[in-house]
C-alpha cells in the first residue's frame, strides 16, 4: 500500500476509546441502513445488507461498534485476488475522528491476509473527503463511469490500489 502506514501495534488501537471492528449481524442492519440513508442519496435498503450477510459468500461485512452503538460499517467482497469495496460509511456525528482511516486500514490488511493483491471501488466525483481518504491509502483514479449515480446524474470515479 503506497503512501500509507503498514499495520502495526498503533493500528490496533482505535482512535475513539472502546471501539471495536466486528462482523455485521442481522441485528445491526437497521442501524447500518440508517447510516447508509444519511450518507448516500442512492442508499442500499436493509434487505441489501441482509443479502450480503446471509447469502453472499464473497461478502465481508463489518461494523464499528462502541457498546450498543454502530459508528460505521463496511461491505466488501473478496473475489479471488481482488478486494471490491462496495459500501463504506461513518455515522455523520462520528466523522473526522479517524474512524474511517482506522477501519479502512483494517479492511485492507484483512484483504491482503485473505490473498487479495489489488482493490477497487467507485466513489462519487463530488465526494472529495472519501477520495482523499482512499488516495491516502494508495488508491489512484483508474477511470470514470459517466452518470453512474443515475438519480443525480453524477459520475463515479473508479479507484484502484495494489495491496
Amino acid at each position: 500500500m503506497p503512501n500509507s502506514r503498514r499495520s502495526g501495534a498503533a493500528d490496533s488501537v482505535p482512535p475513539v476509546p472502546g471501539v471495536t471492528l466486528d462482523a455485521m449481524r442481522e441485528s445491526d442492519v437497521e442501524h447500518v441502513a440508517r447510516i447508509e440513508a444519511v450518507s448516500f442519496a442512492s442508499a442500499w435498503q436493509p434487505e441489501h445488507f441482509l443479502h450480503e450477510i446471509l447469502e453472499n459468500r464473497f461478502a465481508v461485512n463489518r461494523v464499528l461498534r462502541r457498546g450498543r452503538s454502530i459508528l460505521g460499517y463496511s461491505s466488501v467482497w473478496h473475489l479471488d485476488d481482488e478486494l471490491k469495496i462496495n459500501n463504506f460509511a461513518i455515522a455523520a456525528e462520528q466523522r473526522r475522528r479517524g474512524l474511517g482511516r482506522w477501519m479502512l486500514r483494517h479492511i485492507l490488511t484483512a484483504a491482503r491476509e485473505a490473498g487479495c493483491v489489488h482493490a477497487t471501488l467507485e466513489v462519487r466525483d463530488s465526494n472529495a473527503a472519501a477520495r482523499g481518504l482512499y488516495r491516502a491509502h494508495g488508491f489512484v483514479e483508474s477511470g470514470r463511469r459517466r452518470g453512474y449515480y443515475q438519480r443525480e446524474g453524477e459520475d463515479a470515479i473508479l479507484m484502484a490500489a495494489e495491496l
